[in-house]
């Protein structure tokens, strides 16, 4: 049996979510935030030394890391949502598994840090942003190109790219500039697997549907 220790408000909701899609036996585990500090508890550094979420319990190992789970889910389900056959968009789906944690998010996550100190961190945001925006057009061009991440299909990719793109919408400067990013982002949200892991793994900031 698969274990997800799953917390809110985190990358692990696009675990959930992928372990719908591929209709996975699994149990989860929720774990709540401080609500001051807004960091995990303590408990989840007892399945795991980084106290990280999500965190994957399979066979008495814990799997971490988004993109590697993502990775060993595909596997185990013998290629679903894995990369496509056409050599070009087998090398997209790669470079895009990699990219979301790789590039994208770090660029958020520095914005988000700095929101939380005044006067200054609005200063830096200044800076930040245009970095932002140097990713946001990259995606935007590319998904104005092609249905999904690697090609005309759901893909992993996919669900990699979308935790960082949620968070651009949520604080990130994503907005109506950018039509092909927002039309994707409404498909990823009304698929019947992406509701059923908001279902099962509670609140989730980064919804508006």
């Amino acid at each position: 049996m698969i274990v997800l220790h799953h917390l809110d408000n985190s990358r692990s909701q696009r675990v959930l979510w992928l372990l719908e899609e591929l209709e996975l036996p699994y149990r989860i585990e929720r774990y709540a935030r401080d609500p001051k500090t807004r960091f995990a508890p303590p408990a989840l550094a007892r399945i795991h030394p980084l106290g990280k979420a999500p965190a994957l319990e399979i066979d008495g190992a814990v799997l971490v890391e988004s993109g590697a789970i993502v990775e060993y889910l595909v596997e185990r389900t013998g290629g679903r949502f894995g990369p496509p056959d056409d050599r070009a968009l087998a090398l997209a789906y790669r470079m895009f598994l990699h990219y979301a944690e790789g590039s994208v998010m770090p660029p958020l996550l520095v914005k988000l840090v700095l929101a939380q100190v005044p006067v200054l961190g609005r200063v830096a945001i200044r800076r930040i942003q245009p970095m932002i925006d140097v990713h946001l057009d990259f995606i935007e061009s590319h998904l104005a190109r092609q249905a999904w991440f690697a090609g005309d299909a759901i893909t992993a990719a996919d669900v990699m790219m979308s935790f960082p793109i949620e968070v651009a919408r949520d604080r990130g400067g994503l907005d109506s500039r950018r039509p092909h990013m927002l039309a994707w982002l409404e498909k990823v949200q009304a698929r019947p697997a992406y509701r059923r892991a908001l279902d099962a793994g509670g609140p989730y900031a980064y919804t508006r549907t």
